[in-house]
Order: C-alpha cells, then structure tokens, then sequence
C-alpha cells in the first residue's frame, strides 16, 4: 500500500507533517481526519526505501504490548515504562522506534498518536490504543491486544511448519534434476554423439532441455528473481489456485478478530469495520458493509447482502441479537482459524507423497533417456 505526506494541523492548533499509508490520497485524508488533523495539504510519497517505515514482527508487538501493560500496571508512568523497554528491546528495529516514540512521547504528544506516526507499529494497535486512551482502559486493551497478536502469529507458525517439509523436498529436487541435467547429462550427450546413431525422442528431449538450461537457466532465473521484486515493490501477490481457500478463511479469521478487539475497547461498529477493512486484499466489501450498517441495516444483513458465507452470518446474527457481537466475532474468528489449519494441514499431508513422487518420476526420466540407447547399441552390437 503506498505511502502520502500530509500536513496539516492537530487538535490542539499545532502544526504537523508526517506520512500516511493508505489506498488513495481520498483514504489518506479519511484516516488523518479520523485521528483528529485537519488536512491542509496531502501528496503521494516519493518512493524511498530508505524512508520507508519499517513495520515490526509480530513477536515484536507481543512484547511490547505485555511489556508495556505489565510496566502501566504496576504503577510506572508512560515515559520511564517506554525507557526501560527501549533498552531491553530484542529486535533490532524495535530500539530505534521505541527511542522515537518516547521522544514524541515526552514532547506532549498522545501516545497513539505517537504509534501511528511511527510506521512501525500496525494500525489495529494504535486504534485500540486510541480507544484505551479515551476510556482509561490502555493497561486492558494493551493486554487484549498482546493476546490477539499472540493467537495470530500461532497461526502463522502451525502453517509454516506445515509447509515445511513439502518445501524442502521441492528445493531438493530441483537441486537434484539440475545437477543432473547440468553435469551428468552433458558428459553422456558427448558419448552419444560418438556413436552416430539415432537416439530415442526422451533422450533428445533430455539433451535439448540440458542445452536450454545450461545456455538459458541464468537468464531465466534472473528474469524470475527481476519478476518476483517487482511484485514485491508493488504490493502484488502470486495468486495460487489451491491457497486460495485457505487465504480467504486466515483473512476471514484476522479481520473478524481485530473487528471483536476493537469492539471490546469501545469502538462503534462502522469506525471498526473501517479500521479492520484494510487488513484485506478485499476492502471493499468491508466497507460496503460499514456504509449499510451506518445506513441503519443490522450488521448480519449487510454481511449476507454482501457476499459473506452463510455460516459466519449466522454467528454473527445470533450474537448480534443476544447482544454479543465482540464475541460472536471472536468464535468466528476461531472457527476460520482451524478451517485454515485444517486445510493446510491437509494440502501439506498430499504434498508430502507428491513431491517424492514427482522426483522419482523426474529422475527416473532422465535414468530411462540415459539408458534407453546404450541399450539400443548393446543390441546392435550382439
């Protein structure tokens, strides 16, 4: 998502500057409004790497949501609780903006607003940040918070490990083959064109894909690497069929939980499914239920008019009307999660014989293309 500077004044009349992430300069201007700035100027950001904010790991912001709620609780003030945690920062980009944030901090700024103008800590946060702060319930929110980034990166650990064996024998097939076709084939191919003979079509296949690779394979995996930073400057993703699924349930499953969190803190319905929305390639759909909740429709007729799965409309509808809304969202949110480690699960236990199959079959290609004509000359020579 790009990046805007705005400046503009804050609520107290004082002068600010600063940048923005948001999809368009319309939402740019929506969020600083939200936090209290009145927008005098806002233009797209240069693209800088280097001025670029760095967004912390989730383990990060475990630490320094416990952190900081267990420093509050027992008493200390903001300032001295932001200190001691900067000095025992374990990420290496946590120092530098815990220094920075204390630093705001101490110049009279609010301490969300702090956290947003950071860059390095997510928008879910300093939003519920902001609700703590109104409501004198920071320590609470802090804690609630740690949680819910606690259960998320939970999740994002279950799918790695899934992922990893499947991963580890692609890479060691790859490497397999590749010898192969780079080393062993070439040293055959000089045998074969000694014998003056027509060789089978695997093996010409074989000796043409070993040319194409060894005169080509640079190129083309410079061209790869070219392709894959260039979707990654620009926000884009390889869409995978079969992940599809899973995808839609861990942003099903993200959203809903941030939406019961912001909730909890006390934020109304249509400023939180605002602030939710963009943690979804999808945000519009989000937003489009935000506009017909403000228009008065119940929050499970917009969630049915607008797409969603039948199944988290029901949740949501009996909550709703029981007057449970945080944690109807909050059960969803469960209920996704293990449809998607399920599915992973599952997608990594029929990988795991596919790719062993899919190397066997590899190798045994090039084994049959190797052999196949020394046994034809073996039979000419009889």
């Amino acid at each position: 998502m790009p990046y805007f500077t705005y400046s503009g004044y804050d609520a107290r009349g004082k002068q600010t500057r600063g940048t923005v992430e948001a999809s368009s300069s319309m939402q740019a201007v929506e969020r600083l409004t939200e936090r209290g700035i009145v927008v005098v100027d806002v233009a797209a950001a240069e693209r800088k790497r280097s001025g670029r904010p760095k967004l912390l790991s989730l383990d990060a912001h475990i630490f320094f949501c416990r952190s900081l709620a267990s420093y509050l609780k027992s008493g200390l003030p903001l300032a001295d609780s932001l200190r001691i945690m900067a000095k025992q920062a374990r990420d290496r980009h946590m120092g530098p903006a815990l220094e920075k944030l204390l630093a705001e901090v101490e110049g009279g700024r609010k301490f969300h607003t702090a956290l947003a103008e950071s860059g390095a800590f997510r928008e879910s946060l300093w939003r519920v940040a902001e609700s703590g702060e109104q409501s004198g319930s920071l320590i609470s929110v802090l804690a609630e918070a740690a949680e819910q980034f606690k259960l998320e990166d939970g999740l994002v650990r279950k799918i790695r490990g899934a992922m990893t064996y499947p991963i580890v024998m692609a890479v060691v097939g790859v490497g397999v083959v590749t010898f192969m076709l780079t080393y062993v084939v070439p040293k055959i191919s000089s045998l074969f064109e000694d014998m003056h003979q027509t060789l089978p079509l695997p093996t010409r296949i074989l000796i043409g894909l070993s040319s194409f690779i060894i005169d080509w394979g640079v190129w083309v995996l410079a061209g790869l690497l070219l392709l894959f930073l260039w979707m990654k400057r620009r926000g884009k993703k390889i869409a995978i069929p079969f992940m599809r699924g899973i995808n839609e349930q861990l942003t099903l499953a993200l959203v809903t939980s941030h939406l019961s969190t912001l909730l909890r803190s006390g934020i109304p319905l249509v400023q939180a499914l605002r602030m939710a929305s963009s943690m979804d390639p999808r945000a519009r759909r989000w937003l489009d239920c935000a506009e017909m909740v403000k228009a008065g429709h119940r929050f499970d007729r917009a969630l049915e008019r607008t797409g969603f799965p039948e199944e988290i409309v029901a949740v949501v509808r009996v909550g709703e009307m029981g007057g449970e809304l945080s944690q109807a969202l909050s059960n969803v949110s469960g209920q996704c999660r293990e449809i998607a480690q399920s599915r992973m699960e599952r997608l990594s236990t029929l990988m795991e014989p596919m790719m062993v199959l899919l190397l066997g079959v590899s190798v045994g290609f090039i084994v049959l293309a190797i052999l196949t004509p020394v046994f034809d000359l073996a039979g000419i020579v009889k």
